[in-house]
């Protein structure tokens, strides 16, 4: 069968929207927890790095499923593992809730949220979309959804700060938990597996995973995608506190999750749109060379709303705007049919970025009284990964395409 799209029966338009909520829904709940920070560490005596590292395992653990979660929506279709991922994400949410220290933390924020998120994320709904939508318009569709996410952490922001003010931390959570259970009926719209199309060879998945590999470009990155994960773990779990110790307000540190939130709507949209215009691989090398820029020209003036507002817009333009680019490069090098795993293998280095930036700043922190060091080193790696996507080949790669007879 050489089909690539989903069942007839489900109108594109349908799985275009019910993907982008639950993209919204799954990011806006995660991009929240940076907000619980300083009432949990406080509650719970849980030092930062304590914290840090539940959360950067929650990165962590998310990074090695999802490999795993895009290859199982390969194969037995998208509609049951996003479901089953939205269920296991409500339930480590409201465990949260209940986890009296840093291990018990550490399992529940960090080992089954982490895995509920990666099997429920955007990155699996774009496997759908990848497989659902022609080709040319793929670049512009995930920018769409990685939009729709973003939307997610700008509505999710105030939500939960406003749950944690009425409510307190714990209950707040277990309202987050709750309205991650609407993923669930969202997800019968995105029913469907991804099946082999026209001039692409047919292979089993570890083949595939080790051809991949073997193509200098997906390797390349796979390496830079590292560097997303580092600044936009770091930024949401410990930029609400650095702006309390700079002597901002817990709102001002909402607010500026919320903007970054608002500004990626028209970056990913704009990523999205570009990516079929231009080098994806100029472009994401242009996007981590001013994320470099813009914590450089941060960490040059002092801390104030107008800075922090001003950070997080230019932050917001360039957040998850090398998602689309990212999946484009996937797609256009192996096609739809192993987009799942291999997006997923892409994004495992995206989250052991993740990771790093969360554990280490809590490390910075507990070391150095502040996070100065960790802003640096997210500078450095900035321009570091621009470079490594000079070199990439925009073209398909040569192991996954058919030769002729």
């Amino acid at each position: 069968m050489t089909s690539s799209a989903l069942r007839p029966a489900v109108p594109l338009i349908v799985i275009i929207i019910a993907g982008c909520i639950v993209a919204a829904i799954g990011n806006g709940v995660r991009t929240s927890f940076g907000l619980f920070t300083l009432p949990m560490t406080s509650d719970l005596g849980l030092s930062r790095e304590g914290w840090g590292m539940a959360m950067a395992i929650q990165n962590l653990a998310w990074g090695i499923a999802q490999p795993f979660a895009g290859a199982f929506a390969d194969r037995v279709g998208t509609a049951r593992t996003v479901a089953a991922g939205a269920a296991v994400y409500a339930l480590g949410v409201v465990l949260m809730a209940f986890s009296p220290n840093a291990g018990i933390m550490t399992l529940t924020g960090g080992v089954i949220t982490g895995v509920g998120i990666a099997v429920c994320s955007f990155s699996v709904v774009m496997a759908a979309f990848g497989r659902a939508v022609p080709a040319e318009k793929r670049s512009l569709i995930f920018g769409v959804a990685t939009a729709a996410s973003s939307f997610g952490q700008f509505a999710f922001a105030p939500i939960s700060q406003g749950f944690i003010n009425a409510f307190g931390w714990q209950t707040a959570l277990i309202y987050l938990g709750a309205m991650l259970l609407l993923i669930i009926p969202l997800s019968f719209a995105l029913r469907g597996r991804s099946e082999r199309t026209a001039g692409q060879v047919d292979m089993p998945f570890m083949q595939a995973l080790s051809r991949a590999w073997g193509h200098g470009s997906y390797r390349l990155l796979v390496i830079g995608f590292f560097v997303c994960g580092f600044h936009l773990a770091f930024i949401n779990v410990h930029m609400p506190a650095y702006l309390v110790q700079c002597g901002l307000s817990p709102e001002v540190g909402s607010w500026t999750i919320a903007v970054i939130g608002l500004f990626n709507v028209v970056g990913s949209l704009s990523a999205g749109y570009l990516g079929g215009r231009v080098p994806k691989q100029i472009l994401l090398a242009s996007i981590y060379f001013l994320r470099a820029v813009a914590i450089g020209l941060f960490m040059l003036f002092p801390v104030t709303e107008i800075t922090a507002y001003t950070f997080a817009a230019a932050m917001g333009l360039l957040w998850l705007s090398t998602v689309p680019p990212t999946a484009g490069l996937v797609s256009v090098f192996f096609g739809p049919r192993y987009m799942g795993m291999l997006y997923g293998v892409a994004f495992f280095s995206h989250q052991l970025g993740s990771f790093m930036g969360v554990w280490l700043g809590g490390v910075a922190f507990d070391l150095t009284g502040h996070y100065d060091l960790v802003w640096y080193l997210g500078i450095l790696l900035g321009l570091g990964s621009a470079a490594l996507h000079l070199p990439i080949n925009d073209r398909t790669a040569p192991a996954f395409a058919l030769k002729p007879a």
